[in-house]
């Protein structure tokens, strides 16, 4: 039987890839983002069960709206993924404008707050579930002109991480590196030379049966997609 999956960016990128092997493989997925014609496109691509919803996660009141048709519909999922995250522009921190800086914040980490504040009572009332957020390698160390993104994902891993002491027996919050992934995000760093690594499609293969194997015995560990 199918597992309930929920993910969060869904419109490019690992969110997109992802979501397209879950389903590929007999899970039902329910995801988000915030490009409506993209959203439009998973839709009609991958009609109900599956659900795809045009939700911006900045927004507190349009996340518990989602949530809870996503939990109407379907209950509590068995795997949550917190994928929706942007990178500010690469610069020195005081050359930053504060909006760039302010945005990175709503959505990596209000964001993900958000999505957890409305999923998480459903889970931990049923004692099941796997939380996954998204960090980065850039949420355990650091480099020079991404700042923002260092601190975002830092502040990621320690939520996870004390997320993961509170949770009851039966669920896990995982903190995940996904490695070096040819996306958008990571072209408007390296350029070109982000062809050297798997893109998006290639990354997901690997990515969502190991996704699928996490449990409760992984609970609090910060782990890397092999």
């Amino acid at each position: 039987m199918g597992r309930v999956i929920v993910i969060t960016g869904t419109t490019r990128g690992l969110g997109r890839a992802l979501a397209e092997e879950f389903i590929a493989a007999g899970h039902t997925v329910a995801g988000c983002g915030r490009d409506s014609q993209r959203i439009a496109e998973l839709q009609q691509r991958y009609p109900t069960p599956h659900l795809f919803a045009v939700v911006d996660v900045r927004q507190e009141a349009a996340v518990r709206q989602w949530a809870g048709d996503v939990l109407a519909r379907l209950g509590p999922p068995d795997l949550l993924i917190n994928n929706a995250a942007v990178m500010a522009r690469p610069a020195p921190l005081w050359q930053l404008p504060a909006e760039q800086f302010r945005f990175s914040f709503e959505v990596n980490v209000l964001g993900l707050f958000y999505v957890l504040q409305a999923f998480l009572p459903a889970m931990v009332e049923r004692r099941s579930g796997v939380i996954v957020n998204l960090s980065s390698a850039w949420g355990r160390s650091t480099a020079p002109r991404v700042a923002t993104y260092c601190a975002t994902k830092y502040a990621v891993e320690g939520l996870t991480l004390a997320l993961a002491q509170e949770l009851p027996r039966g669920m896990a919050a995982i903190p995940l590196n996904p490695g070096i992934i040819d996306t958008d995000m990571l072209r408007s760093i390296w350029g070109a030379n982000a062809g050297r690594y798997p893109n998006a499609q290639s990354w997901a293969q690997r990515a969502a049966p190991f996704l699928l194997s996490l449990s409760a015995a992984d609970n609090g560990k910060s782990l890397t997609v092999p």
